[in-house]
């Protein structure tokens, strides 16, 4: 028996009204693409949106109705103001003296698991000079993000704190009520106990088990620059 979902729940027209902004873009979109507004053009992106809602599969995304216009505001300062510190932090790591930084691919566990929220942090995760959101895995709700000077697991976690207050202001602005208060539930949770992800050491850990790696337990180099030297 299939598992019911929140869109089941939802009468014909409920469905239809929270997919308008997906259907809205779509058309606008259209319209972008050929520079030109008119009966012709618009008639035409109306039909392809429904067309290509209703015939290539895609997740359902389910908006929550809501709005926070202060939360919003906060949110794309933040947003600016981060581009603009990682962009001064990167273009100093380029020109002083010194070893180059150490960096990192990490995993990062996110608090929701809504299509919508996970996609937008990816975004916003990737907007930000120095971060690159690299694999997503959507079952679990993991973010696989290249992170910029990680030499120690203080810094991966600071990498990670980053990304759950993206989520978070994310949540805060247009999530449901519900997923708002789960994220400040865990704000409070973080801040009370200072809890950060304990990385086992390379050999408690099977090989079939996929893990974060911390900068500490990377090789060096690749295994295969050593091969042919022997032969040579």
């Amino acid at each position: 028996m299939r598992t019911p979902t929140p869109l089941d729940e939802l009468t014909r027209w409920q469905a239809v009204w929270r997919q308008l902004p997906l259907l809205g873009g779509l058309v606008v979109l259209w319209v972008f693409l050929w520079d030109h507004v008119d009966v012709l053009t618009i008639t035409t992106g109306i039909v392809l949106a429904i067309a290509v809602t209703r015939t290539l599969y895609l997740p359902p995304v389910l908006l929550s109705g809501r709005f926070d216009p202060w939360r919003g505001l906060l949110l794309g300062l933040r947003m600016m103001f981060d581009v603009v510190r990682a962009s001064i932090e990167i273009a100093w790591a380029a020109v002083r003296p010194g070893p180059p930084p150490i960096n990192a691919i990490i995993a990062v566990q996110l608090l929701t698991r809504s299509d919508l929220v996970t996609t937008l942090t990816a975004e916003a995760i990737s907007v930000v000079p120095g971060t690159v959101v690299v694999d997503i895995d959507r079952e679990r709700g993991l973010l696989y993000l290249h992170a910029f000077g990680t030499r120690d697991e203080e810094d991966l976690a600071h990498v990670r704190r980053q990304v759950l207050g993206t989520e978070e202001r994310i949540v805060l602005a247009i999530g449901t009520r519900e997923q708002a208060a789960a994220v400040r539930a865990a704000r409070r949770h973080r801040r009370a106990t200072g809890d950060r992800p304990v990385v086992p050491e390379p050999a408690e850990v099977p090989p079939h088990v996929a893990r974060e790696i911390a900068p500490e337990h990377t090789a060096t180099r690749h295994p295969l620059d050593d091969e042919g030297k022997d032969d040579a």
